[in-house]
């Protein structure tokens, strides 16, 4: 397990696990075809959508292992390294696999559009879990990619291929965006827990020594991925989750302009702005009003 293979183009991957190459830059593959292999690390070169369709073994996601459940979507990066391969005694799995190389999208709407698809960053626990249609679709939009390559190579296959790889990923987001309703109850836990977050660090000493805080540290310290907490928090407000780091900021500000004892400056460092006048800039941006301004006027 302490080898890490490298696949940097999609005939690496196909040849590792026994699946014929019809397209150099795009791969789909039903799970039940592919050679089973020890368990891996691997550093992918190119983008990855798993579809598992019945419970059957764990996905090496990073240091930890996650139990597909029936009909989850997992959805990998370049330069992500995840694990390859199956754990001993487990069953073969079953489901669908699309791998497709970045230059394929290269010059594509959906290639321009591609970081839209934010869930390529979600951990492995963030995955996709869809309905019995939902799956319908996801496996009718494989199957056209795959018609495509199964055909000769002309001037229209990669128009072809991306627009229906961008179809997928549009029903993804689709998908995604009712998950995040239906688990409304959860994300709000996770609002209240970022708010709370937020209070504690404003009243310790970190701004003093790591700084203004950052989605990525309100991320890690509620165990996810920036980018699903950004959407969870857009989601739920309407706000990015750095606009709701803001809004804080500035409550927080407010009252401290009040305490007449300490300088504009004091209280800026004491938020975590290592420049005063960058403090002063977003205040009058958020306020209308110069921190000396709010504190004369109030």
């Amino acid at each position: 397990m302490n080898e890490i293979i490298k696949l940097d183009n999609i005939s690496q991957f196909n040849n590792l696990r026994g699946i014929e190459t019809y397209h150099p830059l795009v791969s789909v593959f039903e799970f039940s075809k592919m050679k089973l292999i020890p368990e891996a690390m691997a550093h992918y070169g190119f983008y990855c959508v798993f579809l598992k369709e019945a419970i059957c073994g764990d996905l090496k996601y990073g240091c930890s292992y996650y139990d597909y459940q029936e009909g989850t979507l997992v959805f990998i990066a370049p330069g992500q390294i995840v694990g390859i391969g199956n754990k001993p005694g487990s069953p073969k799995p079953k489901g669908w696999g699309l791998l497709f190389h970045p230059d394929i999208i290269r010059g594509t709407s959906v290639g321009r559009n591609i970081k839209q698809y934010t869930f390529f960053s979600y951990e492995a626990n963030e995955a996709l879990h869809i309905s019995e249609k939902e799956r319908q679709v996801v496996i009718d939009c494989l199957k056209k990619i795959s018609q495509e390559l199964h055909q000769s190579i002309d001037k229209h296959s990669k128009t072809l291929i991306s627009n229906n790889i961008e179809l997928l990923l549009n029903y993804c987001l689709r998908f995604y965006d009712r998950q995040f309703i239906t688990r409304s109850i959860v994300n709000k836990d996770y609002l209240i827990k970022f708010e709370k977050l937020l209070d504690e660090y404003f009243q310790s000493d970190k701004p003093g020594i790591l700084g203004l805080p950052t989605v990525r540290y309100c991320a890690d310290n509620l165990h996810l991925s920036a980018n699903y907490l950004g959407d969870l928090i857009k989601k739920e407000t309407g706000k990015s989750a750095q606009e709701q780091i803001q809004l804080k900021l500035i409550d927080i500000a407010k009252e401290r302009i009040f305490d007449t004892s300490k300088s504009i400056s004091e209280i800026a460092y004491g938020l975590g702005f290592r420049h005063p006048q960058h403090f002063s800039r977003m205040f009058k941006n958020e306020t209308g009003q110069s921190p000396n301004e709010y504190r004369s006027f109030n």
